[in-house]
């Protein structure tokens, strides 16, 4: 892979060298990606396993290419953390937004055990929290919609 292909990809197309929170304007970004989507699950999978594998090959790399573990920059993460956390979720607004908050909370607190994924070389480091605080948020989203009409 080029370092110009790992750069454009793992920072997805540079929102993560926005100067304030990149990760959640790329959250942002992904949310938009998923509303576009969210009436072809297929292809939401399709591409949410896309974005998830790629992240994955890109996201080592340019961790080589700025000798540094994490980089803020990459948010290639971001996108397929949001795209788990609101996968099958109803498309409405304060589903959404509220998604949203609490998987951003979820991946900058980092809650037990989700930072102990943090500790993986590589992608594999920098992909896992996100895509396991993106599943956190799913599933309390999941809960909290089948209890909010129960009652």
């Amino acid at each position: 892979m080029s370092d110009g292909f790992v750069r454009i990809t793992s920072t997805v197309f540079y929102i993560g060298n926005f100067p304030v929170a990149p990760g959640s304007l790329a959250s942002f970004a992904g949310a938009l990606l998923c509303i576009l989507l969210a009436d072809m699950p297929f292809a939401y999978i399709l591409v949410l396993i896309a974005v998830t594998v790629l992240g994955l090959l890109v996201s080592g790399p340019m961790e080589d290419l700025l000798d540094k573990k994490d980089p803020g920059c990459v948010v290639i993460d971001e996108v397929s953390g949001i795209m788990l956390a609101l996968f099958l979720l109803p498309l409405d607004l304060t589903v959404y937004i509220t998604a949203f908050f609490l998987f951003r909370a979820f991946d900058m607190f980092k809650l037990y055990p989700v930072n102990k994924f943090e500790e993986f070389e590589g992608g594999l480091g920098i992909m896992t929290d996100d895509v396991v605080a993106g599943i956190y948020t799913n599933i309390i989203m999941h809960i909290a919609i089948r209890w909010a009409v129960v009652f």
